[in-house]
């Protein structure tokens, strides 16, 4: 593999000192850009371009011709894994995922298996492959998978949903078929996971969506518990580096201690933390990632500018920190005030490193 001639992204995250801090964004390759939106349409739609090794290439590496970005991040879906096991996933238009087959009785649950990421889930690892050779060592490559929660809160529930009531009505009635399910996806993702280190992803992160919508108890047994499993259970070095591991969950700002003890390196913040609160109370047991408000990208160039300072004095001087959105870009953003936030990024961080 070829030398990696920008690794400012991962000395942040494992807290070595950097120049600057390092940014890239949540959907960074996404519908807000329209060189995205044309490779889709060639692509026919959204799976059918997930399982395209060469186009998920494509829109993994547009982001990264527009904006200096200091790090890649696989093109691909949360819903591989529970797509690999069967249940039907399809994008209904206008209305996000939806899977024929959802998981609701104990017959369903002991048909779920662990996928073979080289056979049902090798477009992945192609895609993962590919992307390494054409980055040729620009930046590193992010892998990714969602978390066993997030996977299961799709697959009981067969979509997205508010209510949560299938999936949480598992959980309080029968929470010994609910742990079945998170076990076999832990192993899934696990799995996953390093097969995608094995293909060349450099550092991954676990994507926690819906674990903010658990009481502290049910989070940490029925989330936390099953990300610990992956973390436990991942190959930490490749290529003879370390091998950083991100943990995300949306709206989990009250539980940052307990996630920093599962042993990962970085924590990605959602906008309702504050940064300064945060590295305050983790200490230098793990790297921040985050964290600006996504709909701060609706406002002009100026005020982004300054929430990125903010946010960078919150943080304050020296190393752990990773700039990033507090969740995914959004659709309808102006590509050129995504320029400005990375362009504010890199030019107002140095400062901070000195």
């Amino acid at each position: 593999m070829s030398e990696l001639k920008n690794d400012r992204f991962l000395r942040a995250l494992l807290r070595e000192p950097v120049d600057r801090t390092p940014v890239w964004m949540m959907r960074q390759a996404g519908r807000y850009l329209p060189e995205y939106r044309a490779t889709r349409a060639k692509a026919g739609d959204f799976m059918s371009l997930c399982m395209n090794p060469e186009l998920a290439c494509e829109v993994t590496i547009q982001p990264l011709d527009r904006y200096p970005l200091d790090a890649a991040i696989l093109f691909s879906d949360i819903l591989t894994i529970p797509d690999a096991m069967g249940l039907g996933l399809r994008f209904a238009q206008g209305e996000g995922p939806q899977f024929d087959n959802p998981v609701r009785t104990e017959a369903d649950v002991n048909k779920l298996f662990v996928p073979d990421p080289e056979g049902e889930l090798k477009y992945v690892m192609d895609a993962v492959r590919t992307i390494r050779k054409e980055l040729d060592g620009r930046v590193p490559l992010i892998g990714f998978s969602g978390s066993p929660w997030t996977l299961a809160t799709y697959m009981v529930e067969g979509s997205g949903t508010k209510e949560y009531a299938h999936v949480k009505g598992m959980m309080f009635d029968r929470p010994d078929l609910m742990h079945k399910v998170l076990d076999t996806l832990a192993q899934s993702v696990t799995s996953y996971l390093n097969a995608q280190i094995a293909a060349g992803a450099q550092a991954v992160q676990i994507f926690d969506t819906w674990g903010g919508v658990l009481t502290p108890r049910d989070y940490k047994e029925f989330s936390l518990r099953y990300m610990k499993q992956i973390v436990d259970g991942l190959n930490r070095e490749s290529e003879g580096r370390k091998v950083p591991v991100i943990l995300f969950t949306k709206g989990g700002g009250q539980w940052l201690e307990d996630m920093a003890d599962t042993g990962c390196d970085a924590l990605g913040l959602d906008w309702t933390t504050d940064i300064g609160e945060a590295r305050k109370r983790v200490g230098d047991k793990v790297a921040l990632q985050g964290n600006m408000d996504p709909s701060m990208l609706y406002a002009s160039p100026e005020r982004i500018a300054e929430e990125v300072e903010t946010i960078l004095s919150s943080f304050g001087n020296g190393n752990g920190h990773v700039f990033n959105l507090g969740h995914g870009i959004h659709q309808h953003v102006d590509p050129e005030h995504a320029g400005a936030f990375i362009k504010a990024v890199t030019e107002l961080s140095p400062k901070y490193h000195k």
